[in-house]
């Protein structure tokens, strides 16, 4: 079954870092499509506010100028994916600008294309990298729910897979994306992993609020909410594509940090991403945000995908 993955590019060493983790997972995957895009911007010339209300006028010079060289570095980064394998019918690649700040231009794009994933190189580490960097990753963080968003920080050496479970339809959902875009991939290597806070635990959701996705029969075959949903998440795994023998659990535990416990155990094992089903925009945080989004903030050299 294809797979159709948006991945933002600027050229910088964080794209490079994005195209590395793709050649090293899916390089032999021939139903991935990948969809090089690059945002200019086109409000810092004073000519191009009449694009807002004239959409067919010509844009600027300085704004077409951005486009051809962004469209040279997506040529490139094209060559380098057809270096490592893939066909050229697999990469496709889309030069916009806008107005509107990246983030929003980059999330307008992956909710139009029906792509089944987003990924962005990150800049910087933490809150630190975020105020002196700028961060559109932070933006797209908060912004886009509807596409599962892979976040890579660093240099991402690792084919295997932290899952993170937790006993609500989110997690689950975490799992059912996993497998989808892994499976029959000979180098996927998952480890279930429960990890909860000594204090504010999220809590479980009932068995009702797993039904209309897979069933009240599924549900009761294979939901054990009192073992943070093991064989669940075991189960959708092998169901779509994943060799049970490649698949691992490891023994839940509480932390004071489950997020800080979470990148704890996949340096422990070995993992390059972590995967974890996050809670919808509507969900408040407090001010120092989710498991996700901590997660995320401190990830050195991993990839975080995030799934609503």
């Amino acid at each position: 079954m294809e797979k159709k993955i948006l991945v933002a590019v600027d050229g910088s060493v964080y794209s490079s870092n994005s195209l590395d983790y793709l050649i090293r997972l899916f390089k032999n995957d021939a139903n991935l499509k990948i969809e090089l895009l690059s945002i200019v911007s086109a409000g810092s010339s004073d000519q191009n506010w009449m694009l807002d209300v004239d959409p067919l006028r010509a844009e600027s010079p300085v704004v077409e100028l951005r486009k051809a060289k962004a469209h040279r570095y997506l040529k490139d980064a094209r060559a380098r994916l057809l270096r490592n394998a893939f066909t050229e019918e697999q990469v496709n690649f889309q030069v916009d600008s806008s107005s509107a700040s990246f983030a929003t231009s980059i999330h307008h794009i992956a909710n139009e294309g029906i792509y089944d994933g987003l990924l962005i190189g990150r800049r910087g580490v933490g809150k630190v990298g975020e105020l002196f960097m700028g961060s559109v990753s932070a933006e797209l963080i908060s912004k886009c729910h509807e596409v599962p968003l892979w976040i890579i920080d660093g240099e991402v050496t690792s084919t295997r897979f932290l899952l993170a479970a937790h006993c609500t339809p989110q997690s689950l959902r975490a799992a059912d994306h996993l497998a989808f875009i892994m499976q029959n991939n000979p180098e996927t290597m998952v480890y279930i992993y429960h990890s909860s806070a000594v204090f504010g635990t999220t809590q479980a959701a009932a068995p009702e609020d797993f039904y209309d996705q897979w069933g009240e029969q599924w549900c009761s075959e294979h939901l054990d909410l009192e073992n943070h949903l093991y064989q669940a998440h075991t189960r959708i795994l092998v169901d779509n594509g994943i060799p049970a023998e490649k698949i691992a659990t490891v023994p839940p535990h509480m932390d004071l940090d489950a997020s800080h416990d979470l990148l704890k155990q996949a340096k422990k094992h070995g993992c390059g991403t972590v995967v974890i089903g996050r809670r919808g925009r509507e969900v408040d945080k407090g001010l120092m945000g989710g498991v996700s989004d901590r997660t995320t903030q401190n990830a050195q050299n991993m990839a975080v995908w995030l799934v609503g």
